[in-house]
């Protein structure tokens, strides 16, 4: 079997990838096909950490708008709904035998570990997954960020962002049959071009520190584990 290119990676979700048809909850049929994926990774005995979104649950951005709370209420709900999201991915991971940690970066002492960076590396090396919640643990920084924040500080060599769609494209495929997907791309020309790969905030954390980005859909059948052996698979952003 051919050899995983990198042994440390950092997954990235969405809370959007957990949800049902109408974009909100967490589907179970979501959480059991994502968890196999993880799974496969996994077995290749690669070091997994997850940083995990709670969009499917909240946004704090819309919470601002359609229910009138103050931002920083707002993001500390989301940080919430990523602790939810957290804890059934974990659940769904330890029922397909697989040891996790979910570490917080806010004091959740009952449901979670506090995120504590040596702790977290030291799992990782013991063969855990480790799944971060709540974001950076202040307002205003989005878990995009967050993912970013923690893959420099765990030494993560690639971050992988999971999504519904494959790669990065010059518009909303979903909206534009003539958007173009990129195989490749600069940091630069996603900054330059305001592309929604991942926030500036996190391109540029990437960037400064050269861990490369990798965008794939996570609902396809092993684009996962193919990014993980070295395949040419989604957008590389590098």
């Amino acid at each position: 079997m051919k050899s995983p290119r990198y042994e440390r990676v950092l997954l990235k979700l969405s809370g959007q990838v957990l949800a049902n048809k109408r974009g909100s909850g967490i589907d179970p049929g979501c959480l059991e096909k994502i968890t196999t994926e993880i799974q496969k990774v996994a077995s290749l005995g690669v070091q997994v950490a997850i940083a995990i979104g709670g969009g499917n649950l909240i946004r704090g951005t819309e919470a601002t708008g359609m229910l009138k709370i103050d931002r920083v209420s707002a993001d500390n709900m989301g940080m919430l709904a990523t602790a939810i999201n957290a804890l059934a991915l974990q659940n769904a991971l330890e029922r397909k035998k697989l040891v996790t940690r979910v570490m917080s970066a806010i004091e959740l002492s009952q449901l979670a570990e506090p995120y504590i960076r040596r702790r977290a590396i030291r799992h990782l090396e013991k063969g855990r997954i480790v799944i971060f919640a709540c974001g950076t643990g202040n307002p205003y920084f989005t878990t995009d960020t967050a993912a970013a924040l923690r893959a420099i500080e765990i030494g993560a060599e690639v971050i992988v962002k999971g999504t519904k769609v494959d790669g990065v494209y010059s518009d909303d495929p979903f909206r534009n049959p003539k958007a173009r997907r990129y195989p490749h791309l600069h940091y630069k020309a996603v900054l330059d071009q305001e592309l929604k790969v991942m926030d500036a905030n996190a391109v540029t954390l990437c960037r400064e520190n050269r861990i490369p980005i990798i965008v794939l859909n996570i609902n396809h059948k092993d684009t996962f584990k193919k990014s993980v052996l070295g395949e040419s698979i989604g957008t590389l952003v590098d």
